[in-house]
């Protein structure tokens, strides 16, 4: 009998997300493993030269380089496109590769792009200071605000970019509302998701365009890899985004690739025990504190709007104390909590966004996102929440809280 060596998507789209996580895209060699194989192979041999040329130009299935294509990577690519629903995905070697990639192969001198004001320090960085360099320009707007959008339009806007939940503010986007107005006037919509990934939130579904990943946050969940993701159309990203990563090289590998394969094996699992956990952690801190940000309680001021595009609310949430000496404090008296500005990961984090994540960003410009020297960021895991809270209870009373 001949063996199943890949799948039709008419038959795996259909499935349910937790399925796909575990089975989409799984492609089986000749010696028909059940778990992904990993292809550790920077190139492919060829039958003959005109089986090469044919490759090269297009006209024949088949892998050409690993800058381009690896069995390892093409599967997890495909898992992705289908958790988030899309049509197709690109993988990268970072959260931040991904980021300056699905900016650069569509933007250039002359081009104008909306930003959201609350965003990764890094992706900060892309906004105010490298697209400015290659003569784009860019507005930064209060992403809660979607008349914002509309009013920082210019004939020249060809992309709307933000994050939802932000990072570390939490502030909320209204995809519906942004991804519309965008499409309404031809500009092309993306949206940072990795806070969330496609379990808690499909922004394709409220209208985004392209969604953007930090994989090595939840995807992988385990701290071990760094990866980031790409999704959208085929036309975007097997032509827009395929030429600018196939001649720039920011490929993920096909270790890091096979790693996140795994993780998405618990994506579903983890990031919903996450989210109760986090939950419980916040409820806990709610009073305790002089402010907290976590979309899942009523006391954030887009609540009920977080609720209504998201399944749950994540790991990740922020909340603020009086100034970095008495936050620094919190962070040195933790027992359990590891200070650490990584997130997504199954551990208990937390940080302190001013002074490592934010740390590049101006004062003026931190205080304009809403980073103050008091917010910490923490990433509740899969402890049990009551050891995590036992430990903020103690760090807390140890700074006088």
């Amino acid at each position: 009998m001949k063996r199943k060596t890949g799948q039709d998507r008419s038959i795996t789209q259909n499935w349910r997300p937790a399925t796909q996580a575990v089975r989409g895209g799984t492609a089986r060699s000749e010696w028909g493993e059940t778990s992904e194989a990993l292809f550790l192979t920077s190139g492919y041999a060829y039958d003959c030269a005109g089986d090469a040329a044919a490759r090269f130009a297009g006209e024949q299935v088949g892998m050409t380089y690993s800058r381009l294509q690896n069995p390892t990577v093409q599967m997890l690519e495909e898992r992705i496109a289908l958790l988030e629903g899309a049509e197709a995905c690109r993988t990268m070697a970072s959260g931040m590769a991904a980021m300056t990639a699905v900016l650069l192969c569509q933007l250039e001198q002359g081009d104008h792009l909306v930003a959201g004001r609350a965003a990764f320090g890094s992706c900060r960085w892309l906004t105010d200071t490298l697209l400015p360099k290659f003569g784009i320009g860019v507005t930064i707007v209060d992403a809660r605000d979607p008349q914002a959008f509309e009013d920082a339009i210019r004939p020249e806007t060809k992309v709307f970019f933000f994050e939802t939940p932000a990072n570390p503010t939490m502030d909320v986007v209204d995809l519906k509302a942004v991804c519309g107005i965008a499409r309404e006037h031809g500009i092309v919509s993306v949206v940072d998701n990795a806070f969330a990934t496609p379990v808690l939130q499909r922004p394709l579904e409220f209208g985004a365009d392209v969604t953007a990943y930090s994989a090595t946050k939840l995807m992988d969940g385990q701290g071990r890899v760094l990866a980031g993701a790409v999704c959208g159309t085929e036309e975007f990203i097997n032509t827009t985004l395929l030429a600018f990563t196939r001649n720039t090289g920011p490929t993920l590998s096909a270790f890091n690739a096979w790693v996140v394969l795994k993780g998405l094996e618990t994506l579903d699992l983890r990031s919903r025990r996450q989210s109760e956990n986090a939950l419980a952690v916040g409820r806990f801190l709610e009073g305790r504190v002089p402010r907290i940000l976590h979309p899942g309680l009523p006391s954030h001021p887009q609540h009920n709007l977080a609720m209504s595009q998201m399944d749950a609310c994540g790991s990740i949430f922020a909340f603020e104390v009086e100034g970095r000496a008495q936050a620094h404090g919190l962070l040195d008296a933790l027992e359990l909590i590891d200070i650490s500005n990584n997130i997504g990961d199954s551990r208990s984090l937390m940080t302190h966004p001013a002074s490592t994540t934010h740390a590049g960003v101006d004062e003026a410009k931190r205080l304009e996102m809403g980073i103050s020297e008091g917010m910490l960021r923490i990433n509740v895991g899969l402890e049990d929440p009551r050891d995590v809270i036992d430990d903020l209870d103690r760090a807390l009373k140890v700074v006088g809280l």
